[in-house]
């Protein structure tokens, strides 16, 4: 049982950098003990493996490593027969023709939101959306949506699961989500990021059950309230185009 323990512990520990990377393009293993709260030591145990196997990339030089193209070989085999993020990216770029402003797509995983898919904005001063990123449910337009439309009981789990920076905060997005639910979108400025703003709607599938927030978001003196409003109904009816799209 004990070695059972060691084993999955270090199988958790490879995963947890290699999660690293989603959001870092290189990593000494300095940096990597520091964010994985592992002695030297470990750390270099494991990324010895990782890098035995390919997953991994070490540059000579600079000591940093990087992903390694075994984790190519592996996404290049993941179906894309049912990938929202590969059947809806067409979709997404004539949005984005339409309203010139970076639409994204987001999938809720447990109690955070990821960014599945992007189209970024072809205007010089634009939105930079990576694919990947894992954002809090607890603020955004995108998360009030993925809430908002959710199941009674799951979203009154995650209302009580999330962490708030304040009751108050909790308190203003509670009370948003009824009106949400009726103009069928949610808007946000400078929620999560200063200067940004996003307007986000609900994709159903065809057997209509909630998969992902179609999102637009761009600067917030380009993507004002009276901006999102306009392109209300024209995100809406984008969501709905794509969610016919998905079984």
């Amino acid at each position: 049982m004990d070695d059972t323990k060691l084993t999955v512990r270090a199988v958790e520990r490879a995963l947890d950098i290699l999660s690293l990377f989603t959001d870092e393009a290189e990593l000494s293993l300095t940096e990597i003990a520091a964010k994985t709260e592992l002695h030297k030591s470990t750390v270099h145990r494991l990324l010895a493996s990782l890098e035995g196997k390919g997953y991994l990339v070490r540059n000579a030089e600079t000591e940093k490593y990087r992903i390694g193209f075994r984790i190519w070989e592996l996404a290049a085999n993941m179906s894309q027969s049912d990938d929202p993020g590969v059947l809806l990216q067409p979709e997404m770029e004539r949005l984005r023709d339409s309203l010139g402003e970076t639409i994204s797509l987001y999938v809720r995983d447990g109690n955070e939101r990821i960014r599945i898919q992007a189209v970024q904005s072809n205007q010089a001063i634009r939105r930079v959306a990576p694919i990947g990123a894992r954002l809090p449910l607890s603020v955004g337009a995108s998360s009030k949506v993925l809430i908002a439309f959710a199941e009674p009981d799951e979203q009154a789990q995650l209302l009580q699961e999330l962490e708030w920076a304040s009751p108050a905060d909790r308190d203003a997005f509670v009370g948003q989500l009824g009106d949400i639910r009726r103009l069928g979108y949610a808007t946000s400025i400078e929620e999560r990021e200063p200067g940004a703003a996003a307007v986000s709607a609900p994709i159903y599938n065809r057997a209509h059950k909630l998969v992902a927030a179609l999102g637009v978001s761009g600067p917030s003196n380009r993507l004002t309230l009276e901006k999102m409003k306009e392109h209300a109904m024209l995100i809406i009816e984008g969501a709905n185009r794509m969610g016919k799209m998905l079984k």
